[in-house]
């Protein structure tokens, strides 16, 4: 790390704590050369996720766009905000995970109705009626043909 006073490299590190929740590290530096002291911070350098479109355009991933998305889609139904927001960390921690940094906006539509489909089966029929585009009220039923011998399924187990 350059010194701010007299430009030499090398220093050494004083004192290290945490900054910002955990989010920097601040560090205390004594120039070795001038022996003067300043502060730095350490941040985790992050590479923005990327979204391709239908349309092939791209867009940075965001996750308030995301959150209104399911907030639509939960309107009117006994679905909490934070229930809300903890799908929406599940889905961009899983995005993350996958260290691609582009991602199409169909692999997170399915993970939002993945997420959906837990949290309120109302809202997932909404989300997925808006999300796959139904041409007609047969494709519509077939998904709530689906939905339905899921539960089935669920409740024989």
């Amino acid at each position: 790390m350059k010194c701010p006073y007299c430009g030499e490299s090398e220093s050494k590190v004083i004192d290290s704590r945490p900054a910002d929740d955990g989010e920097r590290i601040r560090r205390r530096r004594e120039c070795l050369a001038c022996q003067k002291r300043f502060t730095t911070y350490e941040v985790v350098e992050t590479v923005p996720l990327m979204v391709v479109k239908k349309d092939h355009s791209r867009e940075a991933f965001d996750r308030q766009k995301l959150l209104n998305g399911l907030m639509r889609a939960c309107e009117k139904r006994p679905v909490g905000v934070d229930t809300l927001e903890k799908a929406v960390d599940e889905i961009e921690q899983t995005l993350l995970n996958t260290l691609n940094r582009e991602v199409t906006s169909l692999e997170i539509g399915e993970l939002a109705m993945a997420q959906l489909k837990k949290i309120d089966e109302v809202a997932y029929v909404r989300f997925a009626s808006v999300y796959r585009q139904f041409s007609d009220i047969n494709t519509f039923m077939d998904e709530l043909k689906e939905l339905l011998n899921s539960n089935k399924n669920k409740k024989a187990k």
